[in-house]
């Protein structure tokens, strides 16, 4: 087992290895491994497959610039621009990783993912600054600490339908721990989750927790503040449930534009699958049954027992 070193930092990643990982391979590949040509008929130019950040008046065709602003955002708020090594937690097709190399001076930036055809495309950039590995979170072990940690809408994958409270608690708190040990003494970790707002998990719609994201469930801000204490002080919090709205209904009306295309790559019953769950998606969002939390954490260098 590695330890991560720096001249005034040694701290071993060895105990934190609990059976449950989180969502498995399998779950996330029956979601992301629809195809990249499919994703990319009704994500924009980035591929960034998260909620983006929209100003005031934006309308769908701002897409792009709302997704750009939105990955600018967690790299300041993460305090990772010019930084020397930045993880990217679940990096989906790469738009953080490329943007932290290319514009905010990222000396090397290492990106997680469970989709083999994610990893695959950030690969094939064959960029000496960039590493992807297909590899679940929770098995990474780095030789070298962090300067700074993004995990954007990957805590959805930590824990899954079905467990109770307690359970939930202590995967995150796994997921903390583990960012606690990758970081340097001193650096942030900036996360973005849905969250559950007025709703209980037992209501959540099934058919998205069958059909579309398998093993996968949201979390309260509750469990995310009790799982990160004494770990990492919460220094800024927002919600942003209305972005989230515009950015479904953003790539509902361009999937819907290029319907044809879609089918004839991956069939209509998966293009109809996603049509109804952006849908869903819209109505929770639009009525505050579930909310889009921004948040960044500082690292405690020196938790209290």
């Amino acid at each position: 087992m590695n330890k991560l070193t720096t001249e005034n930092f040694e701290v071993s990643t060895q105990a934190i290895k609990p059976d449950y990982q989180g969502t498995s391979t399998e779950a996330i590949q029956y979601h992301y491994d629809d195809g990249n040509d499919f994703f990319q008929l009704w994500l924009d130019n980035t591929m960034a497959y998260t909620c983006a950040l929209w100003e005031p008046g934006e309308g769908y065709e701002a897409l792009e610039t709302a997704q750009i602003r939105k990955l600018d955002f967690h790299i300041n708020q993460a305090k990772a621009k010019g930084a020397k090594r930045v993880l990217d937690i679940g990096c989906g097709w790469g738009p953080l990783l490329k943007r932290l190399v290319e514009v905010h001076g990222v000396e090397k930036a290492v990106g997680l993912t469970l989709s083999k055809a994610q990893a695959e495309l950030v690969q094939s950039w064959k960029n000496s600054r960039i590493e992807s590995y297909w590899e679940n979170w929770a098995d990474h072990d780095p030789e070298e600490p962090y300067d700074a940690i993004l995990a954007i809408e990957v805590l959805e994958h930590v824990a899954q339908v079905g467990l109770s409270e307690a359970e939930k608690v202590k995967a995150y708190r796994h997921f903390f721990e583990c960012c606690h040990q990758w970081l340097k003494p001193g650096s942030c970790l900036s996360l973005q989750t849905i969250v559950y707002e007025n709703m209980r998990p037992e209501n959540f719609n099934e058919f998205l927790t069958t059909e579309v994201f398998p093993e996968s469930d949201h979390a309260n801000l509750a469990e995310l503040v009790k799982a990160s204490q004494r770990l990492f002080e919460i220094v800024t919090i927002r919600n942003d449930r209305l972005d989230y709205e515009l950015t479904c209904k953003a790539w509902l009306a361009r999937l819907k534009a290029n319907r044809t295309a879609a089918v004839n790559l991956v069939g209509s019953e998966v293009v109809a699958r996603y049509e109804k769950y952006l849908k869903f998606c819209i109505i929770g969002f639009h009525t505050g049954n579930i909310n889009l939390a921004r948040i960044m954490m500082r690292r405690i260098d020196k938790p209290c027992k």
